[in-house]
């Protein structure tokens, strides 16, 4: 064990509040890709810039290629939790830890284990018809081709934030509250880019800051510990 993760079993062995604020790093070693690293989303050929096929403008006017992109790009239904993932949860049922905010919408923290998880930008496992509301789980999108339709017609939308789509107010309130009492903040897997979710941080009073992220984040952060390393990879050793 490295002097970083023998710093971070003790911060963690002292902590009885511990939220984790992750984002697209947490789930890669579970074989999804994230955005920004060489071989992210964002370095991919497409039709569009990612971040052009993922806008509520792009769904609105041309739904075939937004959702070409989407079963090809976003959902993993064979991805399973990794180390991270499971020690999260391990936490959360010993009492150390009481939210996880994720960026994620891949569900994976809550098929770990993991309850109290607030999802900013949604999930890929929950989905509704824009015209009567009607409910729909994954395999309406995974077993669908086109433009995915309700029975009533109407075209069956994920519930995930795309760009242009403000978050969820309660999901945002809840994780300001949990990062604002946390006595320990852990932030993984992100390269904090993406705003308003990236802002959250700045909520945290308290004097146990991680950091752990294979690159460098866009925010100077006064972090108490940071560790590069692959954070599956780093918290399976604790």
């Amino acid at each position: 064990m490295t002097e970083t993760v023998q710093a971070l079993k003790g911060l963690v062995e002292g902590s009885d509040n511990i939220v984790f604020f992750g984002g697209a790093g947490v789930s890669t070693e579970s074989g999804i890709p994230d955005f920004r690293s060489t071989d992210g989303l964002y370095h991919q050929q497409w039709s569009y810039p990612p971040e052009v096929i993922l806008s509520h403008t792009f769904y609105e006017s041309n739904p075939e290629e937004f959702f070409r992109f989407y079963r090809a790009k976003l959902l993993a239904p064979e991805a399973k939790p990794n180390a991270a993932h499971r020690k999260l949860a391990q936490w959360e049922r010993t009492g150390k830890l009481r939210a996880v905010v994720t960026q994620n919408i891949d569900g994976l923290h809550q098929a770990a284990g993991s309850r109290n998880v607030l999802e900013l930008h949604g999930s890929v496992h929950r989905n509704h018809c824009e015209r009567c509301g009607r409910a729909y789980g994954l395999d309406a999108i995974l077993h669908s081709e086109g433009v995915p339709r309700c029975t009533c017609g109407g075209i069956i939308k994920p519930d995930v934030v795309l760009y242009e789509e403000p978050l969820d107010q309660k999901t945002l309130e809840a994780a300001v509250r949990a990062i604002a009492q946390a006595d320990m903040l852990i932030i993984g897997g992100t390269s904090l880019n993406v705003y308003p979710a990236a802002g959250l941080i700045r909520y945290y009073q308290g004097h146990k800051l991680v950091l752990i992220n294979k690159s460098a984040v866009a925010q100077d952060l006064d972090a108490d510990l940071v560790i590069t390393d692959p954070i599956g990879e780093t918290l399976s050793q604790l």
